[in-house]
């Protein structure tokens, strides 16, 4: 009689392993891509007194700068959130956009958030192209009698024996 009831205690603790595991499987999963902003350093770049080399030391080297146009820097933070069988999703964002003037003064600094975050989704259709479309059985199908065929005949044969692309 005591073993049924060691039995029963050791599936009951066996369950209840079994839904905590599948419950902790379900916890959304946090995460943060790019740069560590801190307030106190991005507060500190002032237009006007920095410069290229300062702000390089003060916040270190940009997320991405930009390549054509007025020199601009960006310090690009991103903080998505994952729920299971979900893509990620971006929570918070902050942008710092350091401007800078020719001779390599800050010009203006600038700080976005989430409104410039644009959330694409995609057409699950198959995208169309020029051309015929053409059914399951004519693309398993459509090539027979056209391998090996003399160019310009159209797949008919109608050669004389012996002059097919190969020489056969």
């Amino acid at each position: 009689m005591r073993s049924d009831g060691r039995i029963k205690g050791l599936r009951a603790v066996s369950a209840l392993a079994a839904l905590a595991l599948m419950v902790g499987g379900c916890a959304s999963i946090k995460d943060h891509r790019g740069y560590l902003i801190d307030p106190a350093l991005t507060g500190s770049v002032q237009p006007g007194i920095d410069n290229r080399t300062s702000v390089e030391r003060a916040l270190g080297q940009p997320t991405f700068k930009s390549e054509f146009g007025k020199q601009i820097w960006y310090y690009v933070s991103i903080d998505t959130r994952q729920r299971p069988f979900k893509r990620p999703q971006a929570k918070t964002q902050n942008v710092l956009m350091v401007s800078f003037d020719d001779k390599g003064n800050v010009a203006s600094v600038e700080r976005r958030g989430m409104e410039k975050v644009v959330s694409l989704n995609p057409d699950a259709h198959k995208t169309p192209t020029l051309g015929r479309t053409r059914s399951f059985f004519e693309d398993l199908f459509g090539n027979i009698g056209s391998v090996g065929a003399i160019p310009g005949q159209g797949g008919q044969g109608g050669g004389p024996a012996g002059s097919g692309p190969n020489g056969s």
